[in-house]
């Protein structure tokens, strides 16, 4: 019997959703094992958000400081042949309760050693989210096998009004001439052959070393946004940390910091986001080979 562990945090539900899609042909199998630890704040967010407390989060989320977790209802001395990581990229980062638990006793002896398969849902931007993780999964000697990435179905133009609607009020689609914000179902269900992949390479037993996923469209590179969230990433973790000295989380000063932080965040949306990448667009003929090698390391190890 081989033993699979699933680690998931899903806010909305949606990516609890796509784990239960992956999930599924491993579950009919009658060779595997699963057991899913659902990872908890020892106190919940709230969903949906208000406004500032939503970005109250932001620099504990960025600097990837952990918080107090529930119990984690897990036996972390068992050896597993595989742990499914699956978490919602917040802020250009891993969502913070998934940072949590990867500091913590439980998942240092959960993940040494084990071959690791990432799973994320998000609205476009997670490479960067992914970089941090691979850091820290390295730094407690997992084995990164395969990456698989789901977005938003409505697009980056859209979605940047459609996803934070549907944060701050509960709805996918608010309004009826806004698309409806998310990974669409159709992907969600078209998942399944990732478990199927995963479940085959389990059937063959053996420790698992190399990737399982090649030539499934695991994930899709925008090389329109790489330079975009290089640039976020640096102007994150400068303004993360610069709040977090402010003071707690609900001091009047760091809301006062917010406040001129968000009026940043969306002047940068609206301007260098563009910019950069109309400035790739024009310089893409010079820059055409690096790019594909940028390409092709960001979608490592599963490839597009």
């Amino acid at each position: 019997m081989r033993q699979v562990l699933v680690v998931h945090y899903s806010q909305t539900g949606q990516l609890g959703r796509l784990v239960q899609s992956v999930c599924a042909p491993l579950l009919a199998r009658d060779d595997v094992q699963l057991d899913f630890l659902a990872v908890q704040p020892a106190t919940p967010y709230p969903f949906p958000w208000p406004f500032l407390t939503f970005f109250s989060i932001f620099p504990e989320t960025v600097l990837m400081r952990p918080e107090p977790l529930q119990p984690l209802q897990v036996d972390a001395n068992k050896r597993y042949d595989l742990v499914i990581l699956a978490y919602q990229v917040w802020f250009l980062s891993p969502s913070r309760p998934i940072t949590s638990f990867l500091a913590s006793p439980e998942a240092a002896r959960l993940l040494r050693g084990t071959p690791v398969v990432t799973l994320i849902g998000c609205r476009n931007m997670w490479l960067m989210a992914q970089e941090k993780l691979k850091a820290r999964l390295d730094a407690l000697g997992a084995r990164l096998l395969d990456n698989i990435v789901l977005t938003d179905a409505c697009g980056s133009a859209a979605s940047f009004l459609a996803t934070p609607l549907w944060m701050f009020t509960g709805r996918q689609q608010p309004f009826a001439w806004l698309p409806k914000a998310g990974i669409s179902e159709a992907e969600i269900a078209g998942a399944q052959r990732f478990g199927v992949a995963i479940g085959e390479r389990l059937a063959q037993g053996g420790p698992i070393e190399q990737p399982m996923l090649r030539g499934l469209g695991a994930v899709r590179i925008d090389e329109k946004l790489i330079a975009s969230e290089r640039v976020g990433t640096r102007s994150f973790k400068a303004w993360g940390t610069l709040l977090a000295a402010l003071g707690p989380q609900h001091s009047l000063r760091r809301r006062a910091g917010l406040i001129v932080y968000i009026v940043f965040l969306l002047s940068l949306i609206l301007t260098v986001v563009p910019v950069t990448a109309l400035l790739k667009k024009l310089l893409s003929p010079l820059t055409r080979a690096r790019i594909q090698r940028e390409k092709a390391y960001f979608a490592a190890p599963s490839g597009e």
